[in-house]
């Protein structure tokens, strides 16, 4: 399988999960939860040009997960928090697993769970989920 190509049942491209995460995870930063969040945050966090994160937000726009006036800020619509949910979930029940078990450094583990995070389909990530819970290994 190319590094691109997705399993079956993956609505997004990888860069578009990354991007949705992205946005999910500094939406929870907020003092309440589900804050709209500024583009140039989401570049910053993933170390991209602002230009990238006005495209790959036209893409999420289209797909529904994404709401944003324009220039304005970034919110998660229902299905996009869904998702963001989702794809953080992943990363960090690998990212555990990856360190707590296998004893690999931390930003290695972030690295590559970032990138094993868009290859499992979401049965496989809740077992996996299941069974970090099981062993008391805290997702986060």
């Amino acid at each position: 399988m190319a590094r691109n190509d997705l399993p079956q049942g993956h609505g997004l491209s990888m860069a578009s999960e990354d991007y949705l995460e992205a946005i999910y995870r500094l939406s929870r930063e907020g003092a309440q939860g589900g804050v709209a969040v500024r583009s140039v945050d989401v570049a910053e966090q993933l170390g991209v040009s602002k230009a990238s994160v006005s495209k790959a937000l036209s893409t999420l726009r289209d797909a529904g997960m994404v709401e944003q006036v324009r220039y304005g800020r970034v919110t998660l619509t229902s299905e996009g928090e869904r998702y963001g949910r989702r794809v953080w979930r992943s990363h960090r029940a690998l990212r555990a697993f990856l360190t707590d078990e296998l004893g690999v450094d931390e930003q290695v583990a972030d690295e590559e769970a970032c990138l094993m995070e868009h290859y499992l389909s979401q049965d496989t990530i809740d077992r996996w989920c299941d069974h970090l819970e099981r062993q008391g290994i805290a997702i986060g």
